[in-house]
């Protein structure tokens, strides 16, 4: 390796609130050559990582366009990944669609070439993705697919092998993109349109085709048949009512089209009952592992239309359901009907390792709701959802307690009479559990004493969510002094302490007065150097403890 550059950039410490997803983004520049063939770019992006000789060479190369296209035809295709990365880490957009145009792989994976590597130990992958680059190796397909359909009656050329793009595990934390970034919506509207763009051609190309054939001059010497030329694009979506329309008609092109999506995870948001249905109709069921439906409003009527037509997806591990405006509290005898529907029908998904019901008032139906399903959940997210005792009761008794590697319970009252099953629950899950999320749960200092002794058996826990609970400074240093001997326990949310407040709170404070009270800013300052100073004399520096939110994202179930 050689030397490093300078430390790496880092975002501000406080996210900005992220952009309703329907709002499009605004067209970029077209990216033109510099002088001498320069793109725009350079290595200072790369600072901070070390990088082999090879990879050093590979961004002087990637600096220098004209060069790069020249080399191309006489690069080993084992250069490829390490060239694809240089050129991604400094916008070599130019050089980045040739590569792509020129793929010598079936497969051109962004999990795969983005991450560290023994060239360059930059995670791209871990980053907010280049719009400019994604949109680049989107056009650099499509590129391809019409160079290879032009070509179709001829030899192919060894180096026309792309079959499947892969752009799955791009990061997508719900923040601010800003204009040089790309979102998980506005990656899908754009692929959405790539593929209808490359059905039109392709009808376009048939259409003269056929036109020549019967025309007065047409040969009659008989061509071969075209060789299929296709990409199979492997990716995660998330779409709206805003664009709903084109995906699905990027969707209904994939029978026909050279460039077909092949969807993984699939997120939809604020989608009508049908046109929920209408999508999910269009995805190949073998691919998907996650779907999420949240703020659809589909009640557990909606949910009795849509969830049968999930049986299909045999590989589904993933069902996400928040805010789905599920109340069980009050049945009347239809709608009883429909929650043992619901359960039946979860009770269908064999593979099912992931639920996610938060915000639903499911107070007391617990064991109904998840009595049918065939094996046990390691995650479940519960937040908010007005839990009583015996709800706690089954779950710590059931065969999933033992099996749990994730679990929310917040916005639930914990600091009352779901304490003690929530105790014993803790025990159940104690070998397993990797992820507790209590915030806003109401817990004070002597609550949090009666749980320190079953959280402690937790050996696995590597994050701990504790924000919006009314803890004191003294709480909060008996717990670190208490799980710092917990070796995995690398992330805690804590609370801001109620003695850091500027003015009284009401005893026991809401959710909200902590939420929307005054912090003394000079007070929380010195609580949070005494928190830094405990865990470097625990030897703990690689733990953080926090109140940001934003800024640390918790753990996803596929990463766990």
């Amino acid at each position: 390796m050689l030397g490093r550059g300078l430390p790496p950039t880092r975002a501000p410490g406080a996210a900005s609130a992220a952009p309703a997803p329907g709002v499009r983004p605004r067209r970029d520049a077209a990216v033109r050559p510099g002088r001498a063939g320069r793109e725009p770019g350079g290595a200072g992006s790369n600072a901070g990582a070390m990088r082999s000789l090879v990879f050093l060479c590979a961004q002087q190369l990637a600096s220098h366009h004209a060069a790069a296209r020249g080399t191309l035809p006489f690069l080993p295709k084992e250069l490829y990944p390490v060239l694809f990365k240089a050129a991604f880490a400094d916008q070599r957009t130019l050089v980045l669609q040739d590569l792509v145009r020129a793929w010598p792989f079936p497969v051109l994976s962004f999990g795969k070439l983005l991450r560290r590597c023994r060239h360059c130990d930059r995670a791209l992958l871990q980053e907010k993705p280049s719009k400019l680059c994604v949109q680049t190796v989107i056009l650099g397909v499509v590129a391809y697919l019409n160079d290879a359909l032009e070509d179709r009656h001829r030899r192919p050329s060894e180096r026309q092998c792309l079959q499947v793009l892969d752009m799955t595990g791009l990061q997508d934390d719900g923040t601010d993109y800003g204009p040089e970034s790309m979102s998980l919506w506005s990656r899908t509207v754009t692929l959405a349109k790539a593929c209808i763009d490359v059905s039109k051609r392709q009808s376009e190309r048939v259409k003269r085709a056929s036109k020549r054939r019967k025309g007065p001059y047409s040969s009659s010497v008989t061509l071969p048949p075209p060789r299929p030329v296709s990409v199979e694009v492997r990716v995660d979506l998330f779409v709206n009512s805003t664009s709903y329309g084109v995906l699905k008609d990027a969707l209904q092109s994939n029978a026909h089209s050279a460039l077909r999506l092949k969807c993984r995870d699939f997120r939809a948001e604020e989608l009508s009952i049908a046109s929920t249905v209408g999508l999910l109709e269009f995805l190949d069921p073998a691919s998907v592992r996650q779907v999420d439906l949240r703020f659809n409003n589909l009640g557990l009527s909606g949910l009795r239309v849509v969830l049968p037509h999930m049986a299909k997806f045999t590989n589904l591990v993933s069902l996400k359901l928040p805010y789905s405006n599920i109340d069980v509290r009050r049945l009347s005898a239809g709608t009883e009907g429909s929650l043992h529907y619901f359960a039946a029908q979860l009770g269908r998904l064999s593979r099912l390792k992931e639920l996610n019901l938060g915000s639903s008032r499911l107070s007391g139906k617990l064991r109904q709701l998840l009595g049918d399903l065939q094996g046990p959940l390691e995650s479940l997210e519960l937040a908010f959802c007005y839990l009583l005792p015996n709800d706690l009761c089954y779950l710590s008794q059931s065969l999933h307690a033992p099996a749990l590697k994730k679990l929310d319970l917040s916005g639930n009252n914990l600091s009352d009479s779901l304490l003690q099953p929530f105790q014993h629950l803790l025990g159940e899950a104690s070998s397993s559990l990797l992820h507790l999320d209590i915030m806003e749960c109401r817990l004070t200092d002597a609550h949090l004493e009666a749980l320190l002794p079953a959280l402690c058996r937790c050996s696995r826990l590597r994050y701990l969510g504790l924000f919006g609970n009314p803890l004191s400074t003294q709480g909060l240093k008996n717990l670190l002094q208490r799980t710092v001997a917990l070796p995995d326990l690398r992330l805690v949310i804590y609370p801001y302490p109620v003695d850091c407040y500027s003015e009284d709170l009401p005893w026991p404070p809401s959710s909200s007065s902590l939420l929307n009270g005054s912090v003394d800013k000079e007070k929380f300052s010195r609580v949070s150097a005494e928190l830094q100073q405990m865990l470097l004399s625990s030897s703990r520096a690689d733990a953080v403890w926090t109140t940001n939110l934003c800024r640390h994202s918790t753990l996803d179930y596929f990463n766990l």
